[in-house]
């Protein structure tokens, strides 16, 4: 009875996700009249402010993603090998970006660098991306903060750093050559996270007034009938696709370190 019930919870719980992504999908297609058809993604695709929107944001997640690497490694690696009392307060921390709505950030970052503070950078088109990078650094944090740490508990960080100074190895050799390698599957964990949040964040870019891809869904969404739900599908693709190769990158390492 008890495994009835819980085959049962899952199934029920596999409809609840499934019925509306496949109900979307189907409504899709149907942009021609009595028969199933990709015009609505061909008419996406064919729409060059989807390309342009894409290709910025995939920028701004690369370089979210080496800000964020830049940022939480070191501070992960140091809490973990030096101020193990201050985990806490790093974890308190890096959770703070979950509970604070993201208009909340975004409004203060406007605030405090508007054209009329000592930092302008919401002056120029380039200190926005700038600011717009930091905003999705810090909506990022909790997930690669998480990544990392979890990585760095898997490996041995006071004996690696004690044999490699011992050989007089530097800090920055520490981190990049030794540490950084052993939780590099950690790291791509992070990444693909990242990616996924950059690509459908909206509040900043829409109020930082940016052309990013999440403001094109909503703009889309807006005007178009079909076209929204085949933006949404591929948006919906794109996040698994990055969370199947955060599956693939780990089972590859386990497979490495097995035959290692």
């Amino acid at each position: 009875m008890t495994r009835f019930f819980a085959w049962g919870t899952f199934l029920l719980g596999c409809l609840f996700f499934a019925l509306p992504l496949i109900g979307m999908t189907e409504f899709s297609l149907k942009m021609r009249r009595g028969e199933y058809s990709f015009d609505a993604y061909r008419r996406v695709f064919e729409d060059q402010r989807f390309w342009d929107t894409f290709s910025y944001s995939l920028i701004l997640a690369a370089a979210t993603i080496v800000v964020g690497v830049l940022l939480v490694v070191p501070t992960a690696y140091w809490v973990r090998l030096k101020l193990p009392q201050a985990r806490p307060v790093i974890e308190f921390i890096t959770l703070l970006p979950l509970v604070i709505p993201a208009i909340v950030i975004v409004f203060g970052y406007i605030r405090l660098y508007n054209t009329s503070s000592f930092l302008p950078l919401t002056g120029s088109a380039l200190g926005t991306d700038i600011l717009l990078t930091m905003g999705y650094t810090t909506l990022a944090l909790p997930y690669m903060y998480r990544s990392v740490d979890t990585g760095l508990r898997t490996i041995d960080v006071a004996t690696l750093t004690e044999a490699a100074q011992s050989l007089g190895a530097g800090w920055i050799t520490i981190l990049s050559r030794i540490i950084l390698p052993n939780v590099m599957v950690a790291v791509l964990s992070g990444a693909f996270l990242t990616l996924a949040i950059v690509l459908g964040e909206f509040t900043m870019a829409a109020l930082l007034n940016r052309p990013a891809f999440g403001p094109f869904m909503q703009l889309l969404g807006a005007n178009r009938a079909y076209e929204p739900p085949a933006l949404a599908v591929i948006a919906f693709a794109i996040t698994w696709g990055c969370m199947g190769l955060m599956q693939l990158v780990t089972r590859f390492s386990k497979h490495e370190r097995a035959k290692a």
